[in-house]
């Protein structure tokens, strides 16, 4: 069997990928793309980058290098109008909506007591309240189509610290940015839930360990071992091919969750298969492997 005959296929799908002008963002959608969905790409702005080095244009220029087909709509997602324009704006430009990745943010980290207000509110903006607006303009999209699927990307510290308790735990800054993903792991549970019967799957999908992109890249010690991103594209991507009832309200880790059942993983071109996931001994030993959780 070829590596492209064994693969998930999205023919015909349409996704939606936010924070694509770079790292994680950027990875999940050449993957989807390379199974054959048109990929709209969403960040910033198109061909200039505000924070760390990476533009829609670049991200463009790699899914079509590939073979795949991609459309860049900037937007600020800051911008309760631009946000609230996005999906409609996605929708019309590529012919509709099948497939919606909540990956859009920028991690800040601070200690509690010293946080300031405003990132305090843009960490919960960033991670909960945006996915909320899109996930909201995404499901009659959906629905008119038969059904559909959302990814957000989640975050192992979503997990609790355990003792006793480490250095990055105790000083590591990131309580606020862990609650508020371990708040969408559970909002995504309850989404599914409520969106069962309409066949629209919604799953989390995290790394299993860490993974060096140009935003996180300040938080991760030079010689922590991080982990390839095409793991964690591979997992999103096979959470947007099957039918809700097959596959639903998971919160999987990018390790994990082809390590467990047994799926292969492939280049972000689609092009080679890549060893078999294995979990590292310093992975947390609280992940669900399957990505059920009670």
């Amino acid at each position: 069997m070829s590596a492209a005959s064994a693969q998930p296929r999205l023919d015909g799908r349409v996704a939606l990928v936010t924070g694509a002008s770079r790292g994680i963002g950027r990875a999940i959608a050449r993957r989807l793309a390379s199974a054959g969905a048109l990929v709209v790409v969403t960040a910033r702005s198109l061909d200039r980058s505000a924070r760390e080095p990476g533009t829609l244009a670049e991200t463009v220029a790699l899914i079509e290098a590939q073979g795949g087909r991609a459309i860049a709509l900037p937007a600020d997602l800051e911008d309760a109008a631009q946000r609230a324009a996005l999906v409609a704006r996605a929708a019309a430009a590529a012919g509709g909506l099948d497939i919606l990745v909540n990956n859009a943010g920028y991690a800040e980290y601070a200690p509690v007591e010293t946080m300031p207000q405003g990132v305090f509110e843009r960490t919960l903006e960033h991670y909960l309240c945006v996915p909320f607006a899109l996930t909201q303009a995404a499901i009659p999209l959906m629905r008119a189509r038969g059904g559909g699927w959302i990814v957000n990307i989640g975050s192992v510290t979503a997990l609790p610290p355990r003792k006793p308790y480490d250095g990055f735990a105790c000083n590591g800054g990131a309580t606020v940015y862990a609650a508020v993903k371990a708040a969408l792991n559970r909002y995504t549970q309850g989404l599914a839930a409520e969106l069962l019967a309409q066949n629209i799957a919604v799953n989390v999908v995290g790394p299993s360990t860490a993974i060096r992109t140009p935003g996180a890249a300040r938080y991760i010690p030079d010689d922590y071992p991080t982990e390839d991103v095409a793991y964690l594209a591979e997992t999103v991507l096979a959470m947007c091919h099957l039918p809700a009832a097959q596959r639903t309200g998971l919160i999987a880790h990018s390790l994990h969750f082809p390590a467990a059942l047994r799926l292969p993983v492939y280049s972000l071109d689609g092009r080679q298969r890549l060893p078999d996931a294995q979990i590292p001994a310093h992975a947390d030993p609280g992940i669900a492997a399957n990505g059920e959780t009670p």
